[in-house]
């Protein structure tokens, strides 16, 4: 996956190829050529390629304080919320017919704003939830409990999704994994530095607070603050660390469904799976067996008031930003502030729209591309990934690392990849969701049973390789191995700032093309991605002499990022991150190759100054545009699989020859790097 970002507009990009030449002349007058607005000239690109390309930029644009980090991304984000508040509002006046897209958009957004009712219902709408946990007086009702809040989307305990079977693309499957824990990893739970010391110490006094605004004494809320801490350090110790979650073999453990007996012999499976609305499992896929051994031993060492503590707390934590304000602003302070380093709360309508993106993003998403996705759009951006699929077919031929018979499977796997741009050609069906305005966190939870079970309806029915996971209104992108395709929301098309049809091939190529286009597809042939054949199943193609050959180049990229040190004394975890590194690296590689192709390319001619394969890397460098405060880049050095934006510029290019040429990098220069430790893979 890319990267999280939101979309902008797609106004300028619709209707100006509709104006006359004259119109469109004085149009492209009025915008600047952002590769020049973002440079730091100050700055020598040999010395540091992303403060050349970004600094004056970062140097003018601040993070705001309700913000973690500030970037392109934030432009687009901000473009996006103004037209999805446009869309949800006018849906709310329409009085529309209920059971309508119209209806469902504008009672959501309507119930998320109306913080009068909210704050006049407090807690209610979540008590039967809680006289539910009270009532708990044994394991079976414990185990009831757990399943059902499975479907609200709590997680308490242990994780579950259905998803395609690794290893049979054609069948969907129950998934079982390792979760329960309040912190964002596992290794926040032990790690010794201070930053990760204070952080557990303020999380239990967090706990302790929202227990508080229960109800409950302040000994009695840090009596049960400490319970939860000790009860996740242990599922903790259980969870596997960040870089062994990657090797999809050893997180692959298929069996029989009652053969979970055989883990958790206190648990009743069966009652559990029906909890859960599933009816007749027979398989199931545990991802981390340990973990579910650790499940065992705490069933039946906590003791059931401690459970019923727990389960409160994973109650009340899920859902305090859609409840009353005390509830929301604390759950802030732990989890923004803290964690995140943000000093104040983005706007509520954002947050209500974040949240209805999340809950019906599809019904949202209709509406956005009829009104603001041109078919133009799609068109491009298709050609442009069959470009790069075409660059890649090429680099797979010139390969001197592969043997012929590896390379020919290579190929076939690269021409069943199944490409979707811009839009679904159908979008979900939420007519059996009920919205209403009668509780915001109702419609809520109601949408997350709602979205639970559109996942449970999947088993035993034929897999629908159509269906996109993401909306076209969100500016990011994934590559799904069990499916073998790359899905390109149209938001990532976007520069903020800069229409389409004004933006030239370099930065196009630089910015969709390497970015996120040649990124994606090279994630399904990075550490993880090698390992599925063309129809999805994880099966070994590879020779045992290519498959060491990957591994050993696949080395030298965790080598090179093991040495990179962020945010103090935080190291970059090369093998966590190695896919992510892999595809930027494979992308940025792709791009070039594809644009070399271009008449831009071919013709040599200089725009403001800039040759064209030097606009190729600035365009490559203004989608990783941005910067972060410091408590959230150490967040995400620890529990997130995509390096530093910083990085995801320099490391790659430091890597190309053409680079080097078309910025006069030399040796001795800090962005130079010996041939011997230069990354080829692809």
């Amino acid at each position: 996956m890319k990267k999280l970002f939101l979309l902008v507009a797609f106004t300028a990009l619709i209707f100006s190829a509709c104006k006359p030449k004259t119109t469109a002349t004085k149009e492209a007058s009025s915008f600047k050529d952002p590769l020049i607005e973002n440079m730091d000239t100050t700055v020598n690109p040999a010395t540091d390629f992303f403060q050349y390309a970004c600094g004056r930029w970062l140097k003018n644009n601040p993070i705001p304080g309700n913000e973690r980090s500030w970037g392109v991304w934030s432009l687009v984000q901000n473009e996006t919320f103004d037209r999805m508040r446009t869309l949800s509002e006018d849906a709310g006046k329409a009085n529309a017919k209920v059971g309508s897209a119209e209806q469902k958009i504008g009672d959501y957004f309507h119930t998320g704003m109306d913080t009068v009712a909210i704050e006049k219902q407090g807690l209610d709408p979540l008590k039967a939830e809680f006289d539910r946990i009270d009532a708990i007086k044994d394991q079976k009702d414990l185990q009831n409990v757990i399943a059902l809040f499975q479907t609200y989307g709590v997680s308490p305990l242990f994780g579950v999704y259905i998803a395609q079977d690794e290893k049979r693309s054609d069948v969907q499957t129950l998934h079982l994994l390792q979760g329960g824990l309040g912190l964002p990893e596992r290794d926040y739970y032990f790690n010794t530095d201070n930053r990760t010391k204070n952080i557990r110490k303020e999380y239990v006094s967090h706990i302790a607070n929202m227990f508080t605004l229960m109800g409950e004494d302040d000994a009695l809320a840090m009596k049960h603050s400490q319970i939860i801490m000790n009860l996740e350090t242990n599922l903790a110790k259980a969870s596997r660390k960040l870089e062994d979650l990657r090797d999809p073999y050893k997180n692959y453990n298929k069996m029989a469904a009652n053969a979970m007996k055989s883990l958790t012999p206190s648990v009743d499976w069966q009652s559990m799976y029906v909890g859960m609305h599933m009816n007749a499992i027979d398989t199931v896929i545990v991802g981390q067996p340990e973990f579910f051994k650790e499940v065992e031993h705490s069933l039946k060492t906590v003791s059931i008031d401690d459970w019923k503590t727990y389960l409160r707390w994973n109650l009340i934590s899920n859902f305090a930003g859609d409840i009353s304000s005390k509830f929301d602003k604390e759950h802030f302070h732990f989890y923004g502030a803290v964690l995140s380093g943000v000093k104040e709360q983005r706007p509520r309508w954002k947050r209500v729209l974040a949240s209805q993106e999340g809950a019906i993003g599809d019904l949202l998403g209709e509406l956005y591309v009829k009104k603001y996705v041109s078919p133009t759009v799609k068109k491009r951006y298709q050609v442009l990934t069959d470009n790069i699929l075409q660059a890649y077919r090429e680099r797979i031929q010139q390969l001197t690392w592969m043997t012929d018979s590896t390379k020919q499977k290579a190929i076939a796997k690269l021409n069943a990849v199944m490409t979707k741009v811009a839009y679904p050609d159908k979008f979900k069906d939420y007519s059996k969701l009920t919205i209403d305005r009668s509780s915001y966190v109702a419609n809520v939870i109601r949408a997350n049973v709602w979205a639970h079970d559109f996942q449970v309806n999947k088993l035993g029915k034929p897999v629908d390789r159509t269906e996109w996971d993401m909306t076209p209104q969100t500016y990011n992108a994934y590559y799904n191995p069990s499916n073998n395709e790359i899905v390109l929301p149209a938001a990532m098309f976007i520069i903020p700032g800069l229409p389409d049809t004004l933006a030239d091939d370099a930065i196009i190529y630089g910015y969709a093309g390497a970015s996120t286009i040649g990124h994606e597809i090279t994630h399904g042939f990075d550490d993880q991605g090698r390992q599925f054949d063309a129809q999805g199943n994880l099966s070994n193609w590879w020779s045992k002499s290519d498959e060491e050959e990957f591994t050993k180049r696949a080395e030298l990229i965790i080598k090179q990022f093991n040495g990179f040190t962020i945010a103090d004394s935080l190291h970059i975890n090369g093998t966590a991150t190695q896919g992510e590194n892999i595809a930027d690296l494979g992308g940025v590689v792709l791009g070039l190759e594809a644009f070399k192709k271009t008449e831009q390319y071919k013709e040599g001619k200089k725009i403001n100054g800039l040759t064209p394969v030097q606009r190729f890397y600035l365009g490559y460098a203004l989608s990783w545009l941005g910067h972060n405060r410091p408590e959230s880049l150490a967040m995400s050095v620890m529990t997130d699989v995509h390096s530093p934006n910083f990085l995801r510029i320099n490391a790659p290019v430091a890597n190309q020859t053409e680079f080097y040429k078309a910025f006069g990098i030399k040796q001795g220069d800090a962005m130079w790097r010996a041939d011997s430790l230069r990354v080829n893979i692809w």
